[in-house]
């Protein structure tokens, strides 16, 4: 029997990591919960170790189907791209549910919250300090990704690779300062809702930019690797689509929460 395809889907080989990524995210969760109960992390970090291994494995099969393999036709990263517009959907709407709780605890504060927004007592953050110098870092790192992305569309691998490294440096360094923001927060988590609400926005936001910055990262491995040409750089690509996502979620943190909802 001849197995030569005849079109131009990639009907994917039969693997062990859905499987194995269930039972690893199974574990998560049962370790979540061992920690609440008995102060116990051994659960919960040979599960996120295990979680680790497996999407490291995973991504690394995609990678070779795409770059050595040749199964990634167009077709095929059209279904891919469409699967990450999808991914950046969702993502909208689970910041969309923090913003959501932000406006209603900040639009009609009740008496617990000392009828005002901040409330009595917290003491908010200047946002024309620290909140807007990371804001400036973000926007540059902005635009230094899509610089990034037209030099290899133009076949510029060098200067992709220099306006890369810069958005990575620029990633961590937001992160660092936001570290920095948090250790000399005047509340904290149980400061009310304006305290639970600041940190589950900010603090989740802060991890979606310590995991873009992994990717921009792995992106920019594979790129000194030679594994992105002109016409085939779609994982870059998707890295550039989340990192702007980013970008824009923060615009949104700084101007509700930091500006107008930290206004006394």
């Amino acid at each position: 029997m001849s197995n030569v395809v005849c079109h131009p889907y990639h009907l994917v080989d039969m693997s062990p990591w859905p499987l194995m990524s269930c039972l690893a995210a199974s574990g998560i969760a049962s370790g979540l919960l061992k920690w609440f109960y008995t102060n116990s992390l051994s659960l919960l970090m040979m599960s996120m170790t295990l979680l680790s291994v497996i999407m490291y494995q995973w991504w690394r099969d995609v990678s070779r189907e795409g770059s050595y393999q040749g199964l990634h036709t167009s077709l095929v990263e059209t279904g891919l791209r469409w699967g990450m517009v999808l991914f950046i959907t969702s993502e909208v709407m689970f910041f969309l549910s923090f913003f959501w709780a932000f406006f209603h605890s900040s639009l009609a504060p009740n008496i617990e919250l000392g009828g005002a927004w901040p409330p009595a007592g917290i003491q908010a953050f200047n946002a024309l300090g620290v909140p807007l110098m990371n804001t400036v870092i973000l926007l540059s790192s902005g635009v230094s990704v899509t610089w990034s992305h037209h030099a290899i569309m133009h076949g510029n691998l060098t200067q992709a690779k220099l306006s890369l490294m810069i958005t990575i440096l620029l990633g961590a360094y937001f992160t660092f300062i936001q570290l920095l923001e948090y250790s000399e927060a005047p509340f904290s988590f149980a400061d009310s809702a304006y305290g639970s609400t600041f940190f589950i926005a900010t603090g989740f936001h802060g991890f979606h930019v310590l995991v873009g910055t992994l990717f921009l990262l792995v992106s920019f491995l594979r790129m000194t690797k030679c594994k992105f040409s002109s016409k085939h750089h779609f994982g870059f690509e998707a890295a550039a689509w989340y990192w702007h996502f980013v970008d824009v979620v923060w615009l949104f943190l700084f101007i509700t929460i930091y500006w107008w909802g930290g206004a006394n």
